[in-house]
């Protein structure tokens, strides 16, 4: 009986959270919902642990819904492009689940705990379905289903600042013109192919090898709209505002794990599918993703060192973090696919761990963190402010952090390609990162202002912690990040050669 239940593993984890989403939407208690929502993740974790088990033995499952076989049918894939990201994915979330009780306590009515932790399961589902999905028009779906319940989360926010409600309409506009984009550029490719499932896709664009005009335009839409989505620069300014007013633990959700998600399928559309056309895809990574890589790393980067909101300078800082993730995967090699999937893994962490301490600060000073509030804090909160310094320090690639490695490999890649003016641009761009984190340090631990030590909540340092400790821990001992890495490399670019 158990086994039959982990034979649909690939859709439980993507099915469950939707299924306990609904069940707890409306109850009134402050605490069944969060209690549901732990229980779920960790159900959520075992299974994604199973899926681990399953892909070391098979290195490939596809999981037919109804046991309609593709392209007739939907399915999901895992294989050794997502099933790290899915692994990291799920500890994460539960790790954050831990981490947003309180936080949800302090900056929402109680009463709407059913609801917060409904959207948040909602979100969580739908991310997974991002990571798991086979079907380009499923990706739609599941993309709506995310931005619909980030957008009310980061509107619940409203009770602190009415901000929110701003920042949640205009990702709701921007967020519908890149789905209007994607699903138009899903039109074209299913008018051309009469298929949606990806791997049927490949083979019958292989049709047109000669190129027609009808399939550019379709994957030019189809990447733009997920360029919208992944807040990748310039198409981007939804995500400050969103981050900055949405509740803490909702920042920490966002920031740490949706925008990887989508970056995960973008990669996986330009080396599973689009390869049928190289010309057009050497077209775009060298002439439109790597250009406005080099641009967001500087612009994010400037912008954050003028940010007096901690919120808008963490959120700026990512602008910039997506832009290296994205410069290593234009450079079409297995050194520079492998290294943006080693970011997206470790910035995952570390932005995770900022926002989760940044949004501990706002609950113990009762107000949005400020540069000038943060005066003192390191001797005040010595915990958190401790765990703060360290995900810092590896945001600027400090070695014996992640960030280190992160940057280590992207140096790689880079003189492996012979970009001797990207290494000193992202050189640069790395030195100026630690001007924005220096004023942080400067105001919390070398202010005129001293406070004596107070106590901080366990149930609520813990957390950051962990997501700390793994910070060191994969800076010191980085196997299986670079593992992972390296597998999801060789199943993409494998295929980008052939």
């Amino acid at each position: 009986m158990f086994d039959i239940f982990l034979d649909d593993a690939p859709a439980l984890v993507v099915v469950l959270p939707l299924l306990i989403s609904a069940i707890i939407a409306f109850m009134p208690s402050k605490i069944w919902p969060w209690i549901i929502s732990i229980i779920t993740l960790l159900l959520h974790l075992f299974l994604s642990l199973h899926l681990l088990k399953e892909i070391s033995v098979s290195g490939l499952i596809i999981y037919e819904f109804g046991n309609w076989e593709p392209p007739w049918g939907i399915s999901f894939k895992i294989d050794g492009v997502n099933i790290g990201l899915q692994l990291l994915f799920s500890i994460f979330v539960l790790v954050s689940t831990f981490y947003s009780r309180k936080i949800f306590l302090n900056e929402i009515d109680y009463r709407d705990s059913g609801k917060a932790y409904s959207l948040w399961l909602l979100a969580v589902g739908s991310l997974n379905g991002i990571i798991l999905t086979n079907d380009i028009f499923n990706l739609f779906v599941f993309l709506e289903i995310s931005a619909l319940a980030s957008i009310s989360l980061i509107a619940l926010g409203a009770g602190q600042n009415r901000k929110a409600l701003l920042a949640a309409f205009n990702y709701l506009i921007i967020g519908a013109i890149g789905a209007t984009f994607y699903v138009i550029g899903v039109g074209f490719a299913y008018a051309m192919t009469g298929t949606l499932n990806m791997n049927d896709l490949v083979i019958q664009l292989a049709q047109y090898s000669d190129g027609q005009l009808a399939i550019f335009a379709g994957m030019s839409f189809m990447l733009i709209g997920l360029m919208v989505k992944a807040a990748i620069f310039p198409v981007h300014i939804w995500l400050p505002p969103a981050y900055s007013y949405a509740p803490s633990a909702v920042s920490t959700l966002l920031a740490a794990l949706a925008t990887k998600t989508i970056l995960y399928f973008f990669v996986r559309l330009l080396y599973e599918v689009f390869i049928i056309y190289p010309s057009y895809l050497s077209l775009f990574l060298d002439f439109v993703l790597y250009p406005l890589s080099l641009l967001a790393i500087f612009i994010g980067t400037v912008i954050a060192i003028y940010q007096d909101d901690i919120k808008k300078l963490l959120a700026f800082s990512s602008i910039a973090q997506i832009g290296y993730i994205t410069l290593a995967f234009s450079l079409k090699d297995h050194s520079g696919v492998a290294s943006g999937f080693v970011h997206i893994f470790n910035h995952a962490l570390i932005k995770g761990g900022l926002f989760m301490a940044v949004g501990y600060f706002a609950i113990l000073y009762k107000d949005r963190v400020t540069l000038n509030s943060l005066k003192g804090f390191g001797y005040k909160y010595p915990i958190t402010s401790f765990a703060l310094l360290i995900c810092g320090l590896s945001l600027i690639g400090l070695p014996l952090t992640n960030g280190f490695i992160s940057k280590l490999y992207l140096f790689q890649a880079l003189y492996t390609n012979q970009m001797y003016l990207s290494i000193a641009l992202v050189a640069v761009s790395s030195a100026l990162a630690v001007v924005y984190f220096w004023k942080i340090v400067e105001q919390m631990w070398f202010s005129e202002i001293k406070f004596k030590s107070e106590k901080e909540d366990a149930y609520i340092y813990l957390p950051i912690w962990i997501v700390t400790i793994s910070i060191i821990v994969f800076g010191i001992y980085s196997t299986p990040i670079i593992e992972f890495s390296n597998l999801s490399a060789d199943y993409l670019i494998s295929g980008y050669q052939n």
